[in-house]
């Protein structure tokens, strides 16, 4: 009798079907030799919560019903494989990382009876698979098999060694199988997507570094998106077309990026602005090698020092906020309007950056530096793949996003965030402090723990495996109650829209347990104006 097992969305919190930010870093160009990739799931639909599938041993007629990974329709099945590999969110117990972006593509090639969509596929991939490459295979593999149902994506897909960019869009109703081109990140690169496919043209013959459909220029030509020679075919124009928001939205954020790790990148300003159709290399190299709390700062951008920065100006007023609500585009007197959209903001449902190094046991190599809701305001906690039994507060059904929790991350952190926004350059100081002190201390405490956590793994694995999720375990405790006290504390402080006077942290009084003076602090001076030409002499005060 064949056994069905389900997969209904349970890492629905790992994957987005709306925007996100990846940024890929070659072992080369990492101060320590790690390759690391980042990602943003940007959703306010989604909720931020990490689930751990332990490893298993299935049964020969097993199969698995498929239920769609945004929609909770169920797909079809497909066959399990004698045994599948602990997953931690995004990154398996080989040290192997799958992120995704989408972006859509020409919309006549949705598959809407295949099986498998993105998430279903990464979460299979991550099950099955032992590196990179391997990856890549098992996932053009399944969707030959069991169909594609999404629409354009780009995966990253990493492993200790080495990382790839992979772009996929299926081959419209009812056809199997999708057209994709994979490749290989150079160890001294830098890359990123954002959800615009960034695949141009790519190599024909190099195995090593380049892998596509047999058909990928074919079907191309057969649709009518190509003519020219085989060399000159450039995937992200075939699939998916420049568009206005694919340069302002998407790929503005890559720019972003770029800009801080070379300067020379600034010359694709006018690519942004829509003034040149020179477009973004797909990598580069960076001017000096990239550390972990850079890669942080990097998933933490708003545009700064570009023109496309939002902390000043009347979108950012009264208090210097680099936020700005949704809905990105809104309409006034009939004429269409847009904010910019950063790579941070309160749009982060949850980001993280995976590390993954070559030189350690796999469960002490790979570690997901974890964080919840706005990455500006976010603290990213090390969860160590090893990690057996998530940390209470990103456990999966703690809270919703219709029901509140003392004891998850995301609503604390939300709680947080929220407060800051409504002072936005006078709380904001005050929760990067916090904010620096927990992730330096992380990362100082990182040597310690690893070479604990490897000599537990010469004697026993299962110790080193129990040793870092009670590290991981704690780390998160920790962070939860700092957080709460912080936001005790801005509530104190900045209460009624007043400023409290406190010297490290401690509140000052008169002596009788009253405030030792509290300051008003206002408005800008550029806010004052803007009453003064609305309102002319309505407030002011006669002579």
């Amino acid at each position: 009798m064949k056994r069905v097992v389900s997969i209904v969305s349970a890492l629905l919190g790992a994957f987005t079907a709306f925007a996100g930010t990846n940024i890929l870093v070659g072992k080369q160009c990492s101060t320590d030799g790690s390759t690391l990739c980042t990602y943003s799931a940007d959703s306010y639909y989604l909720y931020g919560e990490l689930t751990h599938y332990p490893k298993a041993q299935h049964s020969k007629y097993e199969k698995i019903d498929i239920y769609g990974w945004d929609t909770h329709g169920y797909q079809g099945k497909v066959e399990q494989v004698p045994f599948t590999n602990e997953v931690l969110g995004n990154m398996n117990e080989h040290q192997v990382c799958i992120t995704e972006s989408t972006w859509g593509g020409r919309p006549e090639l949705v598959d809407t009876s295949g099986v498998l969509d993105y998430g279903n596929l990464i979460t299979l991939t991550l099950q099955r698979c032992k590196s990179a490459t391997d990856a890549i295979q098992i996932m053009t593999d399944l969707v030959n098999e069991y169909g594609y149902r999404s629409s354009g994506e780009t995966f990253t897909i990493a492993d200790p060694k080495e990382l790839w960019i992979m772009e996929m869009i299926g081959k419209g109703p009812d056809i199997k199988g999708a057209v994709w081109v994979a490749m290989r990140l150079p160890d001294d690169c830098v890359s990123a997507h954002a959800n615009h496919s960034r695949i141009t043209t790519f190599p024909l013959n190099d195995r090593a570094n380049c892998r596509y459909s047999k058909d990928v220029i074919s079907f191309a030509r057969e649709k009518g998106y190509f003519e020219g020679k085989n060399k000159e075919f450039s995937f992200s124009d075939a699939y998916d077309p420049m568009s206005f928001s694919a340069r302002r939205f998407c790929d503005s954020r890559v720019w972003s990026v770029f800009t801080k790790l070379s300067p020379k990148m600034v010359k694709y300003q006018d690519y942004i602005l829509g003034k040149s159709d020179e477009r973004l290399p797909l990598w580069i190299k960076p001017e000096k090698k990239i550390s972990l709390k850079e890669l942080k700062n990097l998933m933490r951008d708003h545009f700064e020092g570009t023109p496309l920065a939002i902390d000043s100006g009347v979108g950012s007023e009264p208090f210097g906020a680099s936020y700005r609500y949704a809905p990105r585009e809104w309409e006034v007197d009939g004429t269409k309007y847009f904010n910019e959209n950063p790579i941070a903001g309160p749009h982060n449902a949850f980001s993280f950056i995976a590390q993954m190094r070559s030189w350690l046991p796999n469960m002490v190599g790979g570690v997901l530096w974890y964080g919840v809701d706005d990455a500006t305001f976010t603290v990213y906690i090390p969860i160590y793949i090893a990690t057996t039994e998530v940390p209470e507060c990103f456990r999966k059904g703690n809270g919703s996003l219709l029901e509140f929790s003392w004891t998850s991350a995301y609503w604390i952190f939300n709680w947080v965030a929220n407060l800051t926004y409504s002072r936005y350059k006078y709380m904001s100081k005050d929760v990067l402090k916090i904010q620096d002190e927990l992730e330096r201390k992380f990362e100082d405490n990182l040597e310690v723990v690893e070479e604990a956590a490897k000599s537990l793994y010469t004697k026993s694995p299962d110790f080193a495996a129990r040793f870092l999720t009670e590290y991981s375990q704690n780390q998160s405790y920790i962070t939860m109650e700092r957080w709460k006290k912080l936001g005790e504390f801005l509530m104190v402080k900045y209460c009624d829209g007043n400023i409290k006077r406190e010297r490290g942290g401690v509140f000052i009084d008169n002596g009788w347990g009253v405030p030792a003076g509290i300051s008003s602090p206002g408005y800008s001076d550029w806010f004052y104006k803007q009453i003064i030409e609305t309102t002319g002499d309505k407030y002011k005060l006669p002579q």
